[in-house]
């Protein structure tokens, strides 16, 4: 397949930059004939940008083109991150000023921030991948993690917290692209992982204990108080009296309170998730032939990166009000801890993926007579 399409996506994705500006121009001159220059850009913008796609032959598979669609909204959210935090100006200030006041809370300027810049770049990979026929399940599954943990916190959070009864139709066409990114969740789910392993060299790994297994047993040793830990910050949005929790709270992490819940649905979120994860984590590192361990390290892992950088960005990040925000004597405790919490996992991941060895189920070659 020629690399056409893939540039096309591309450029796509970069003509929202332009898009954004003349809109946003436009629609302040409140003019017939602007509307009219407005329309006629945006065709043509999606014209420029279809005929590199469809220069030769079009891609077959679907995500491409949702993925495509895609990749220019995380650009437009990068923008609306950097003119939310005053960076730069009249790109979409018209948006900011009509939309949901969730978008503009300091959890909104993380998840723009995610989406603008790491989701962009995992969907140009996965196109790249689509465009020259190689497999994207794993950079997939990453997404997939990622996605289920924003949509999640964000869409709860929007109903539970402060501006629970300030919802727009922007919200409902939200719902709509969490509906469509549903379905590609399922799509890459159903893609199959064929790794190309010989017998001898599974039961080989198999065999080893957990002593010869050193990292793992290292992983074994972390699992146990991040368990702890995510359990401990889920009592504590449950408002536990221990003074342990008060202590934790007011030195380290007031963001827990914040009205906005934002942070008490990611903590909910990640007692009644994570938590089991880690105790399934537990006996698949010790226990050989858990072929889900890959794939269950790749979406947690997803999911882990988003909800730490969102919640390390808005616990420090101005638009939090001071009282909420980490103390400066505690920061470095909370960095220290949290950036531990969301690294860890990104190395088992890792370990997962590029040693898969000891999760696999031994498989005979069948003799042909």
């Amino acid at each position: 397949m020629s690399a056409s399409a893939g540039t096309g996506a591309f450029v796509l994705s970069l003509m929202s930059i332009p898009f954004c500006y003349l809109f946003n121009s436009l629609i302040y001159s409140n003019s017939a004939e602007a509307f009219f220059f407005a329309g006629c850009s945006a065709v043509l913008i999606f014209s420029i940008s279809a005929r590199f796609m469809l220069k030769k032959k079009a891609p077959a598979d679907p995500l491409f083109y949702v993925f495509s669609v895609y990749a220019f909204l995380s650009v437009v959210n990068l923008i609306i991150g950097l003119e939310q935090d005053n960076i730069i100006d009249g790109f979409v200030t018209f948006y900011l000023r009509e939309a949901d006041p969730h978008i503009n809370t300091a959890h909104g300027h993380m998840i723009s921030y995610w989406d603008g810049c790491v989701h962009y770049l995992m969907y140009l990979v996965m196109i790249a991948a689509i465009t020259w026929g190689d497999s994207y399940r794993a950079i997939g599954l990453y997404w997939v993690g990622s996605f289920l943990t924003r949509a999640i916190v964000y869409i709860l959070g929007n109903a539970v917290g402060k501006y629970g009864t300030h919802v727009s139709p922007l919200f409902l066409l939200h719902m709509l692209y969490v509906s469509v990114s549903v379905w590609v969740c399922f799509r890459i789910f159903s893609k199959a992982s064929t790794p190309d392993l010989q017998l001898a060299s599974v039961q080989e790994a198999e065999r080893k204990s957990l002593l010869h297994r050193p990292l793992d047993l290292l992983f074994i040793i972390y699992v146990i108080p991040a368990f702890a830990f995510c359990v401990f910050r889920g009592l504590i949005v449950l408002d536990c009296s221990s003074e342990w929790c008060l202590a934790y709270t007011s030195q380290y992490e007031p963001y827990l309170k914040d009205p906005s819940a934002y942070a008490k649905v990611q903590m909910l979120v990640s007692m009644l998730y994570s938590g089991p994860y880690y105790i399934i984590t537990l006996y698949g590192l010790m226990v050989p032939g858990c072929e889900w361990m890959t794939d269950l390290t790749l979406v947690h892992s997803g999911a882990l990166a988003q909800a730490q950088f969102a919640h390390i960005g808005a616990s420090l990040h101005t638009r939090t009000p001071f009282s909420y925000r980490v103390p400066a004597g505690g920061q470095p405790v909370f960095l220290l801890v949290n950036i531990l919490y969301a690294v860890v996992p990104q190395a088992l991941c890792y370990r997962c993926c590029s040693r898969p060895l000891f999760f696999l189920t031994p498989r005979p070659v069948k003799k042909t007579e």
